[in-house]
């Protein structure tokens, strides 16, 4: 069986590393239809969108996409095609797994944490008023008044909100997240100790919905807290489940707790659609250059491979990817502990050594 994917190689050093995933993941024999679509900077002038219609459409009808960074222009007014793709399709569950990898220089060896944040709530939902501008008195005088609290007249203000709903999809994907993949702990990430309302609400829909699932040990964390932690014993945490603000922080901890974005896949999943993407920018001063490293993008393609419920394919592209970080040989020049290392390889010779790891490991 062919799966069909929506395919966007992105902007930058998007279609380097996405076409090098490609390769990787077809190396496993699992097949592919890739319905191809450009979007992004590249498409702007040409159709006045970042994100046609075109590719909403068809992430709809295969239910999966796979994409390189896209470039979100500076001072446009756009904002990020990434955030746009999520809200349009409501893919409520951003997934960022992080692990270490020997051959990487990293303060830690033993990381392998799962960060699950919420995607569509919180303060980047996007409920903001300007500073001075029509409606903001208003709405602050109305919050002097329900709060009894002072709010300086020269504020903007920006709305938290934190729904029963999307706590308990979020807090439900990260249990059912642990259960597929023999995970042991869920540990929920709050603020609850200050904001006793939209954090309280957030932890108290996490205790509920853990008494569904006994086989998984529960617990909480209070964000500043678990930061502290997770630099001091990471290895003692398993799945975070998280608000959107706390896991976009908390996410990139993680990814530097191991070597840093460079090895950082991440997906976006809802109830009718995923979309996977590395989480690291275009780089575009790299554009066309054959330098960069793809392992993000390459393990990115591993986490949809898992999402399709192929397991066996993702743990040989998994596998083969630490064995070529593990020997050092053919790595970019990011991997080496020297930066200009004149043995580092490029983006797709690196590639076609995973590519090549995979293939022995399956004759042996």
């Amino acid at each position: 069986m062919a799966y069909d994917v929506t395919f966007i190689p992105g902007d930058g050093i998007g279609p380097e590393v996405s076409g090098a995933m490609r390769r990787v993941i077809e190396a496993t024999g699992i097949e592919f239809n890739w319905d191809v679509q450009e979007a992004g900077e590249a498409v702007l002038e040409r159709e006045g969108e970042l994100i046609p219609d075109r590719v909403l459409d068809s992430i709809r009808k295969n239910g999966v996409g796979i994409k390189g960074p896209l470039t979100t222009p500076v001072g446009t007014g756009f904002r990020s095609a990434n955030v746009a793709l999520r809200k349009a399709l409501d893919l409520y569950a951003n997934l960022r797994p992080s692990k270490s990898y020997p051959g990487v220089r990293s303060r830690y060896t033993s990381v392998d944490i799962v960060v699950v944040r919420e995607n569509t709530e919180d303060l980047y939902a996007g409920v903001e008023f300007e500073k001075d501008a029509e409606g903001t008195s208003e709405v602050i005088d109305f919050l002097r008044n329900a709060s009894g609290q002072p709010i300086r007249d020269d504020s903007a203000i920006s709305i938290k909100p934190i729904s029963v709903t999307g706590s308990e999809r979020i807090v439900r994907f990260a249990f059912e997240y642990a259960k597929a993949n023999n995970r042991k702990l869920v540990t929920a990430v709050h603020k609850a100790n200050i904001m006793k309302f939209s954090d309280g609400l957030f932890l108290e829909v996490a205790q509920n919905v853990a008494k569904d699932y006994p086989d998984i040990e529960f617990n909480d964390r209070i964000v500043d807290n678990l930061s502290m932690q997770m630099v001091s014993r990471p290895e003692e945490y398993d799945v975070l489940v998280l608000p959107n603000l706390y896991g976009d922080i908390i996410s990139d901890l993680c990814a530097g707790l191991v070597g840093g974005l460079g090895l950082a896949p991440g997906g976006n999943i809802g109830e009718n659609g995923a979309v996977f993407e590395p989480v690291h920018g275009s780089a575009p001063r790299y554009t066309g250059q054959n330098r960069v490293n793809p392992t993000a993008t390459i393990l990115t393609g591993a986490l949809m491979l898992r999402h399709l419920g192929e397991q066996d394919a993702a743990e040989r592209v998994e596998g083969a990817v630490a064995e070529v970080i593990r020997e050092g040989k053919d790595v970019t020049y990011d991997f080496k502990p020297d930066r200009n290392d004149p043995s580092a390889v490029g983006t797709q010779e690196m590639a076609d050594a995973i590519i090549k790891k995979m293939q022995s490991g399956k004759r042996s």
